[in-house]
Parts: structure tokens; sequence; C-alpha cells
């Protein structure tokens, strides 16, 4: 089959990139923009096909998608920093939600019978009371951030496109997730970081950080893609899935984690700058819909998550 990543340059689309080649029977398209970073995928640039591309233009995303002629789209390009979402809210809806709606109308000007997943997320949940825990797809979605704003408009946008033309789009709300090559201003990245900069000796020894006390549901990158996979080519069109482990961390357990990852002694303060306008609190999902209906489930240990982010940045400072 002809896959098309969008963000294939990205976290997420270099893991997924990876995961579909290990495969070994598909053929990989990718687009990127004129300044994408291509460090996350330079070890595959001779195994997987780019093509120059900004989607919140119609003309250049329609120009792609008749040359691929994909079999699967996994849509991830996205505005994806909760935090820069206040900064540029503009920026972020419109990235998020007019990119995407220039794949649908692509793939319907071109007739294609594609199956199309949308890389969600579960800041569309947002606001969470205590007994909606575990969060299943059915709870009601109510973001707190433009982010949030965004990916429910991406998703309910992808289920109208399903009932109004029935185009095989199927959804994807992916609770955090985390590994090699997760950007530094994300928070378990920026920790790692920050404890490879002290170990070094590049800093003094003093973590910032920001909200220790949200609770959060993280699977590791590497079980993530192998979902989107499965949603993509067995997951019914017009449904979505949570992709998450159904177990809880507040963030300074995951913290706490990584400190005992590393020998260096360290001071924790608070850096307001670091908190959010308004904090999901708890974000735990259950994820038995995917398991049940796909066979999904997470097999990497959260522990072996961090440690190799750990070592990633090691590497790099």
């Amino acid at each position: 089959m002809k896959f098309l990543i969008t963000g294939i340059t990205g976290f997420v689309g270099s893991h997924l990139a990876e995961y579909l080649l290990s495969l070994g029977e598909h053929e990989i398209f990718g687009i990127y923009r004129w300044r994408s970073r291509m460090e996350n995928i330079s070890h595959l640039l001779n195994k997987v096909s780019l093509l120059e591309c900004d989607l919140k233009d119609a003309v250049s995303t329609r120009e792609v998608i008749r040359k691929i002629r994909p079999d699967g789209i996994f849509h991830l390009a996205a505005q994806s920093y909760v935090p820069m979402s206040w900064i540029a809210p503009q920026e972020t809806l419109t990235t998020n939600i007019i990119s995407q709606l220039n794949i649908f109308e692509a793939v319907r000007a071109e007739n294609l019978d594609c199956r199309i997943q949308i890389a969600g997320s579960s800041e569309e949940y947002g606001k969470v009371f205590p007994d909606e825990v575990p969060i299943k797809e059915t709870n009601p979605l109510r973001p707190l951030s433009p982010y949030g704003v965004s990916k429910v408009a991406q998703d309910l946008l992808g289920y109208q496109y399903f009932m109004s033309y029935g185009m095989k789009i199927v959804r994807t709300r992916a609770f955090n997730h985390e590994g090699p090559r997760r950007g530094e201003v994300f928070v378990t990245s920026n920790f790692c970081k920050q404890i490879a900069e002290i170990e070094k000796g590049k800093r003094e020894p003093v973590v910032y950080v920001g909200n220790l006390e949200a609770v959060r549901d993280f699977t590791d990158v590497r079980d993530t893609v192998r979902a989107y996979y499965l949603v993509l080519t067995k997951g019914k069109p017009g449904e979505v899935y949570n992709i998450c482990t159904g177990k809880g961390y507040k963030i300074k357990e995951i913290l706490d984690i990584l400190l005992s990852l590393t020998k260096v002694k360290v001071e924790v303060k608070v850096d307001p700058k670091r908190l959010r306008p308004s904090d999901v609190t708890l974000l735990l999902g259950d994820p038995t819909k995917i398991k049940n209906e796909l066979g999904w489930e997470p097999k990497i240990p959260i522990e072996k998550t961090l440690k190799d982010l750990l070592d990633y940045w090691r590497e790099r400072v």
C-alpha cells in the first residue's frame, strides 16, 4: 500500500515511518515545508519519498494528493504545543483545522478511495470530573486550550466528512506519548534535557518545573504508532479510538523516575512561566475499545520510555 504521512519530520511521524518501513510491504511518502527540520528522519531519507507542501494552501495540498494518490493518509501535521496555542491561537486554529480541510477536499476532488487517520488528542476532553475517569470515547469534550479546541474541530470535521461524503475517516485521541526525539518544549523531554545538561556540567543543578500535580496517561510513542497503523487499516470508519494505557502518573512521579536514573543531586524549582492559564488536571484514558476491537495494547513500560528519552538527550547535549 501507498501511505502518506503528514508531519513525517516530527516526533511521531518519524517513528511511524520507521514502523511502516519495518513491515516491509508498504511505500511511504511524506510531506515537508521548506523550513522543516530533517534530523528526525535523516536516517530514513533514502527509504521514503518526500514532497514539499504547505497544507494550509489548498492548491499545494491537492497537487501532492494527485501525485501520490495514497491508499492511506496518516494526518499528524499540526501545531501541537499546547502553551503556544495561547500565544498564537489564530495560527493554531488555522494550521490545524484548515490543513485538514484541504486534505479532505483534495481527496474528494481526486475521487480517491483512501483511508484517513486523524491524530486527535486527549486535550479534547479538557475539563474532566473525577467520576468520569477512566475517560471513554463517549465522554463530553470540554477543551481548555485553543489547541484543544482545534483538535475538537478536527475530530468533528472528520466525523462530518464521514457522514456527509462516506469518506473512510477514523479518528484517534492519543493521550500523552513519549520517547526518543520528543521536542524539548514538552514536559518529560524538557526534564530529560535539563538533567542531561546538569550531568555534563552545562547548567546549575536545578530542574525547573511547572505544575507537578497534573495527572497524565503516558504511552510510549512506539506503541502509539502501532495503534495508528491498526486504526487506519482495521478501524471502523466514522469511529474514534482512545490510545492510552489506562494508568495515570502525576508529573511529579515522572520527574522522580527520571531523577532515579541519574546520580546527580538536583534542586527542583517551580518556574511561573511554565504554568498555564488553565491546566487540565486529570487525563486518564480507557483503552478498552481499541483493545477489544483491534487487539492493541501497550508493550513498553514507562521506565524504559523515560530511560530511552534521557539517553537520547545525553547523546545530544
